[in-house]
């Protein structure tokens, strides 16, 4: 399946525009993951967005709260925040230039794929990829994602464009604070160059495929072969429907708070829904 876009828009440079479309450069597919759960029950655990006393909520009722105070919150509708008008949305202009040995690593945060939209874009696209890789720069500018606006540097990647993301200077925690216990003293002169005589010894160039997730290996041959014992505990969760009966029981358990507050009708409500002791 082809990856989804997850910005289309203009990659502005001076009056220059090129229609172009932003790409993950990253997956997760390969890696193992599990659904939780319920062991006793053998059913799949659910996450639903509920509200206390009134059980689980749509997510057309659910807009953005600002706490100013003490349980105390300003609302926001979704149409508020759309309305918000930032340029980034849907232009990517890149305002400055850079070496990329100024960007500490510190800053970097998640790699993109820029792509042109089109064919009659090619063009433009080669240029702006060509004059950063003989200039030995990065383009630096903003471009505003799933409702945030991203910091971000453009470099050139093999044919295309690379984005990286970018934290901003009050997102990093400063290096002081961490270090503070670490004296100040001078190396050991012999250790230093045992030490240097090692590094150049496994100096050797950058390759990614060398190293792989060894405890993702391990994990999946753990799984294969639980799958191929016949004595692994399984269960068969099947379709687990629409949840009716955790409405009811949410409705229930606010019926019976109300009931609580309100001092009365105590006793039917036991009847009618005897508490289950604490084990």
């Amino acid at each position: 399946m082809a990856p989804r876009a997850l910005w289309k828009g203009q990659l502005r440079l001076s009056l220059v525009s090129i229609p172009v479309e932003i790409f993950s450069a990253t997956k997760t597919s390969s890696k193992v993951s599990f659904r939780q759960i319920h062991k006793p029950s053998g059913k799949r655990v659910r996450y639903e967005k509920s509200v206390p006393g009134i059980g689980p909520v749509k997510a057309e009722d659910i807009v953005k709260g600002y706490e100013v105070g003490s349980d105390e919150y300003i609302l926001l509708d979704p149409d508020e925040v759309d309305e918000i008008k930032l340029e980034t949305k849907k232009t990517f202009e890149l305002v400055q230039f850079v070496d990329a040995c100024e960007i500490s690593p510190l800053y970097f945060d998640k790699p993109y794929y820029i792509t042109a939209s089109d064919d009659l874009a090619q063009d433009a696209y080669r240029v702006v990829r060509d004059a950063l890789r003989q200039a030995s720069k990065v383009g630096l500018g903003q471009v505003t994602m799933r409702g945030k606006e991203y910091l971000a540097c453009v470099k050139p990647c093999g044919d295309g464009l690379l984005m990286e993301t970018l934290h901003y200077a009050d997102e990093l925690r400063e290096a002081d604070e961490i270090f503070t216990d670490i004296e100040d003293d001078e190396t050991d002169k012999e250790l230093l160059e045992v030490a240097t005589s090692l590094i150049d010894k496994k100096t050797a160039p950058f390759d990614a495929s060398a190293y792989t997730d060894k405890y993702a290996e391990a994990m999946q041959k753990l799984l294969d072969a639980k799958v191929k014992n016949k004595k692994t505990p399984r269960v068969q969760t099947g379709d687990d429907g629409p949840a009716e009966g955790e409405n009811v029981i949410d409705l229930m358990s606010a019926l019976k708070e109300s009931l609580k507050e309100a001092g009365g009708a105590k006793s039917s409500a036991k009847k009618k829904a005897p508490r289950k002791k604490a084990s």
